[in-house]
């Protein structure tokens, strides 16, 4: 793995038995994605764009490749090691939230600081700090039921970048939201991306918003079928 690769896969695969067939839903995946760089994933509805997330992302196993991290072998590592790995290397957002509802948004925000070990007040400082760099520090403690659709993204968005991790997984994070509001939270989404460096890894169906970053990556049939700059 290159030292420039925060995220990197080789002959990626993925399949499942439905009855007596083998579906193959990725289908060998070659795949580097450098320091900082802004990557879409695009291709039709079942090309396996958000397997491949999921897999990127230690949230499913593989059944044949391998995935590095931040230079680290994700692949084969036990549960508990591959959640401190993806605690201190990735973000994830989804296109649904995914916030708990009985915490308030700070407290959602410092989630992933407190399972890491830091101390409550720390991590609540920097929940609030980060919940301010998205325009919600008027916001802090309503509940997500309290918040906006946009809103609430943008405190998933927050959460994913509190640690400061070398990628962010985003699978349709603006797929929910009306037009303005998409554009809004993925011109934060960007403007994060800048100032802390981090890689970003963008499944989306929008070709707009694809066209906006540094490289697009089309699956076809679980295959790449163009990556192109």
């Amino acid at each position: 793995m290159s030292d420039t690769d925060v995220l990197r896969c080789r002959d990626l695969g993925k399949s499942f038995q439905e009855g007596g067939l083998r579906v193959d839903v990725l289908k060998g995946i070659d795949l580097a994605v450098a320091r900082g760089e802004q990557l879409a994933v695009v291709g039709r509805s079942g090309a396996g764009k958000s397997t491949l997330l999921h897999l990127l992302g230690g949230l499913e196993e593989p059944s044949r490749g391998e995935v590095w991290v931040d230079g680290q072998a994700l692949t084969g590592l036990g549960a508990r090691a591959r959640g401190r790995l993806r605690n201190r290397a990735l973000g994830f957002i989804y296109q649904f939230h995914h916030l708990l509802p009985e915490f308030t948004a700070v407290q959602n925000v410092a989630m992933p600081l407190l399972i890491r070990g830091s101390a409550v007040g720390a991590a609540l400082a920097e929940a609030r700090t980060t919940l301010t760099r998205v325009g919600l520090e008027h916001r802090l403690d309503h509940k997500p039921g309290e918040l906006s659709g946009g809103e609430r993204q943008r405190v998933a968005i927050a959460r994913a970048v509190v640690t400061r991790p070398a990628c962010v997984l985003a699978d349709e994070p603006t797929g929910n939201l009306d037009r303005h509001t998409a554009e809004r939270v993925f011109g934060l989404f960007r403007e994060l991306n800048r100032e802390i460096g981090t890689a970003v890894v963008l499944v989306t169906h929008d070709m707009q918003l694809a066209g906006q970053m540094d490289r697009i990556v089309t699956l076809d049939d679980g295959a790449i079928s163009s990556d192109a700059a």
